[in-house]
């Protein structure tokens, strides 16, 4: 599905259907071509009425799993990535959003979903100023809501972070492993995303396409700045996660360490009695000690619980206890 505005004589409407004429250098319109969900019809569109590059409306209609961009003619073609981070399934969705991007036009194509897309296209129909700038300002627009985007996702896996933190110094539960790896690799998934992300940007912002003008490229300098900014705390946040993991298997090891002690000290202080149970339980003669037959079992009851009760001391001043 299509969805077009224009901006001429200073209105920006939507309308049903696209003139031609109105992608011409000199026409004096600016056309945005919203495609979402796009099918073969919309296909033909791009490529009968827009003239883009076959190879090109071929990525557009498929998932591009990393940020790219480049040119066709005079068409600048990027891909770059929106975010939705779901903490109960430990998944970063980072969908891609396609940009045509032309003099007089500007293509979008997307699954549907896009925030960004739907609240910019909320905007220019409440403003004629939007669209009136341009394609390109209207393109970096997009991409930095789409960039403001992360920030509330980044701040969720902080939180989530340090909720973890504290579990790990409260509790040794072998399950936090799990969930620590599981928000390691969602931290990967985000940097995955954000460093070839931040690449690009960095390319609009620099002025290498004749269509970014001095201007546009101060603007999406401001956006690559915030993508650095996203790549930094991606690094501390996998530095703070591989401590966490450190801390948490460590205290795991102290504790298999402990009951290791423990189980050890009781197999010594079962070990003698388990001797004398073995020797006065054979069917033979052996030294009594004072006392008739019914002394017999309390001298080696109290024997036993006398080397009970010495090796329990040695090994509780040793702190093996």
């Amino acid at each position: 599905m299509i969805s077009y505005y224009i901006h001429r004589d200073r209105e920006t409407r939507q309308v049903e259907s696209l003139d031609p004429a109105w992608l011409a250098p000199n026409s004096g319109v600016v056309v945005w071509a919203d495609v979402r969900e796009p099918t073969q019809d919309d296909a033909t569109v791009l490529r009968s009425i827009f003239k883009f590059h076959p190879l090109a409306i071929e990525d557009a209609l498929t998932s591009v799993h990393l940020p790219k961009i480049e040119t066709y003619e005079n068409v600048l073609y990027v891909v770059l990535h929106g975010i939705d981070y779901h903490i109960e399934e430990h998944a970063f969705e980072t969908l891609d959003v396609d940009f045509f991007l032309g003099k007089t036009f500007l293509v979008t194509v997307h699954d549907g979903r896009r925030r960004s897309i739907s609240e910019v296209a909320a905007a220019c129909q409440r403003n004629d100023a939007i669209l009136g700038e341009g394609p390109v300002a209207l393109m970096h627009r997009i991409v930095d809501n789409m960039v403001d985007h992360y920030g509330p996702e980044v701040d969720e896996v902080e939180e989530w972070l340090d909720e973890i933190e504290a579990r790990v110094l409260k509790s040794d539960r072998k399950e936090l492993t799990s969930e620590i790896l599981a928000v390691k690799r969602d931290i990967s998934a985000m940097r995955r995303v954000v460093v070839p992300q931040r690449d690009v940007v960095g390319r609009l912002s620099r002025r290498e396409f004749e269509i970014i003008n001095q201007e546009m490229a101060y603007r999406f300098r401001d956006v690559y700045d915030h993508l650095v900014r996203l790549a930094d705390e991606g690094i501390i946040f996998q530095d703070r996660v591989t401590g966490i993991l450190d801390a948490h298997l460590a205290s795991v090891s102290n504790h298999l360490a402990l009951v290791s002690k423990v189980l050890a000290a009781l197999a010594v202080i079962f070990g003698p009695l388990t001797i004398i149970t073995g020797l006065f339980g054979m069917n033979v003669k052996l030294p009594h000690f004072p006392g008739g037959e019914d002394a017999q079992f309390w001298w080696v009851f109290l024997g036993m619980l006398a080397i009970t009760a010495v090796l329990y001391s040695l090994f509780k001043r040793r702190d093996w206890l």
